[in-house]
């Protein structure tokens, strides 16, 4: 039996609560300051205030000031938090945690740095142990998986990636299950880029739905025609993102899988349909007050690092039509409608 710590009781930190205690696991999940309510109800009913069927028994639940004890002989930690509480973790978790205990990350993201580079999380954080002294590698999950189908035991598919393959393998061994596959990489770099960057291309491509919603009224259904084509568009671009991230086939072909999955099932796909409807960015964070919207900060964000890249001289900005036409959307006030002609291509001679 392993002892794990989950901190973040967000949804897809508690999420993961379902495999590690099904596995026999002593289970610990951990609010942040944040969570409170939520670990006050898990505590009251057994059962997140999001989900629809009860935590297995024998977790237990944590306020933030009590985390020191929750992690006391743990195996390895889970980062449960939002790339919103990325440096929060790193400033009072990761300085303060002893420095053997492993720890694996589910926060998607991206940061930009000035010279139009883009690093993990891990790194992120690795970089900044290192400039205080503390040496640490942290590992990652990446992969096609809304929490709430976790927790139906939808069959789900990801990779655990890390530095050290011993620290993902034990991890693996304690989390996989008849309905979590897991799938083992040592690159880091590729894996947390290709999660990360479906996040802007998925807001995108929903935004197709809501300009059939505008242009022929919500009763007139999906139409795929349109979806396809902005996927289509978005695999390109990531693709071509990859690549300068020298992530291998298989991160890429994940990172698809996840740009799926989010289209269809994730929370990006509610910013993108109210988008495409024709509503201003304000106005679609208004209606979503409350709903965390990590996409909108990968999307910038990596706009942001092309725009450098491209004032170095490194990349073409005309290659990332549909990148730029989200940031122009969430930034400067474009309407929605994709430049569809722009993701045409001419090879003849």
């Amino acid at each position: 039996m392993r002892k794990i710590a989950i901190i973040g009781a967000g949804m897809m930190g508690s999420a993961l609560a379902f495999p590690a205690r099904e596995n026999g696991h002593d289970v610990r999940l951990v609010g942040t300051p944040l969570d409170r309510d939520i670990i006050d109800s898990c505590r009251l009913t057994g059962q997140h205030p999001k989900f629809d069927r009860p935590f297995p028994d024998g977790i237990r639940y944590f306020q933030f000031e009590e985390w020191r004890k929750a992690v006391e002989g743990v195996d390895f930690v889970i980062g449960g938090v939002s790339s919103f509480g990325v440096d929060w973790f790193l400033d009072n978790v990761l300085c303060c945690l002893d420095p053997s205990v492993p720890v694996l990350s589910v926060t998607k993201g991206l940061i930009n740095l000035n010279d139009g580079s883009l690093i993990s999380y891990p790194e992120y954080w690795q970089r900044e142990l290192a400039g205080k002294g503390i040496q640490r590698t942290v590992c990652a999950i990446g992969g096609p998986c809304t929490s709430y189908e976790l927790v139906f035991h939808d069959q789900t598919e990801v990779a655990f990636c890390g530095e050290s393959s011993g620290q993902i393998r034990m991890m693996k061994d304690a989390m996989q299950t008849s309905y979590y596959h897991i799938s083992l990489t040592n690159d880091v770099i590729g894996l947390e880029s290709a999660v990360a960057l479906k996040n802007g291309y998925a807001l995108a491509i929903a935004m197709t739905i809501g300009l059939v919603n505008r242009h022929h009224g919500p009763e007139a259904g999906l139409h795929f025609n349109s979806q396809a084509a902005a996927f289509y568009q978005g695999v390109k671009e990531m693709r071509l993102l990859l690549e300068m991230q020298g992530a291998s086939r298989d991160s890429e072909n994940i990172g698809i899988g996840d740009l799926y999955v989010t289209v269809y099932g994730g929370r990006t796909r509610k910013v993108g349909i109210l988008l495409g409807e024709g509503k201003t960015y304000q106005e679609a964070m208004d209606i979503l007050a409350g709903v965390t919207l990590e996409s909108l900060v990968v999307s910038r964000r990596v706009y942001n690092a092309m725009v450098r890249k491209a004032e170095l001289g490194l990349v073409d900005l005309a290659d990332f039509p549909m990148l730029c036409h989200a940031a122009a959307v969430l930034d400067e006030g474009r309407d929605a409608e994709l430049p569809w002609e722009l993701f045409t291509f001419d090879q003849t001679r």
